[in-house]
């Protein structure tokens, strides 16, 4: 296991080789260095769970039952955490990738994985830029099937007492048990953040449709504010606010706000809710942008 480090004099980044996973993405202000993602402990042996980001590599979520069909394939995933009886999040998060490439504000990792029904190839592109954090996740299908693939990022926000977060959206998926997604609401005053808006202090776990694959987070006490942008547009964000009865020690002190390139369970929607069938060979890519402003 290895950490990469790369800094502009703008912003700052550290990267483990555990899960792909950022473990600190800072500004530099004149008060000082100001996370812009959840601080980590950065140490090669850091989890994911308790990163800044990691990436969702073949798809992000949950499959309901760990059961989909595809051109008349039936798969069955198995669960890769001992926690959750699904497969949760793919398989890049919990493995060792391989450095290919590094400099002072790029970093090219790579993971190939090839058990189980999806057998690929998975490249992480790391850019610093002035003020901002490009990542970029490509992927390609290695396996002799065809397969549905879906890209996206779990980052961790912090949340403060006047944090505010707009992200654009149509509707949102209640959540169902075993932290699944449910069936399809419009949204309440609560869960619209249509327009700049404070984020519940309980239990958030819900999917949002309809999304232009842009957001802001706002930090109003420290001046700074967060862009997220995505290319091509994610059509879906998951917002994540967890809750001490659930994990003991929370103090609403970090949030996530999770852009992905498909609905949660696409495998069993009839459009495959946004995933992308690849032969093999074939790949597609997904980039998420992170913009630091003062204001």
């Amino acid at each position: 296991m290895a950490l990469f480090s790369l800094d502009n004099g703008c912003v700052s980044l550290v990267v483990s080789s555990l899960g792909g996973s950022v473990l600190k993405f800072t500004a530099y202000t004149p008060e000082g260095e100001l996370p812009l993602l959840r601080p980590a402990v950065v140490s090669d042996a850091t989890p994911a769970l308790q990163s800044g980001c990691f990436p969702l590599v073949p798809f992000g979520n949950r499959v309901n039952q760990n059961r989909f069909s595809f051109e008349q394939q039936d798969y069955r995933l198995s669960a890769n955490t001992d926690w959750d009886r699904h497969y949760l999040h793919g398989d890049g998060w919990l493995q060792e990738w391989q450095c290919v490439e590094q400099g002072d504000e790029v970093l090219h990792l790579r993971y190939q994985h090839e058990n189980g029904p999806y057998r690929y190839q998975v490249e992480q592109y790391f850019t610093l830029h002035q003020h901002q954090l490009s990542i970029e996740l490509a992927v390609e299908h290695t396996g002799e099937k065809p397969m549905p693939y879906g890209l996206g990022w779990h980052p961790y926000f912090p949340l403060t007492a006047d944090t505010r977060v707009q992200a654009s959206a149509a509707a949102y998926w209640r959540e169902a048990e075993d932290w699944l997604a449910g069936e399809q609401a419009a949204l309440s005053e609560e869960m619209d953040f249509n327009q700049p808006g404070p984020l519940p202090r309980h239990w958030v776990n819900n999917g949002f449709s309809g999304w232009n694959g842009e957001a802001e987070i706002q930090w109003p006490e420290q001046g700074a504010r967060l862009r997220m942008n995505t290319q091509p547009a994610c059509p879906v964000y998951f917002l994540f606010v967890s809750d001490p009865a659930f994990d003991p020690g929370y103090q609403f002190d970090f949030f996530c706000l999770e852009p992905m390139s498909h609905a949660a369970n696409g495998h069993n929607m009839a459009d495959l809710g946004g995933l992308r069938r690849l032969a093999k060979g074939q790949r597609f890519s997904q980039t998420m942008l992170l913009s630091y402003s003062a204001f």
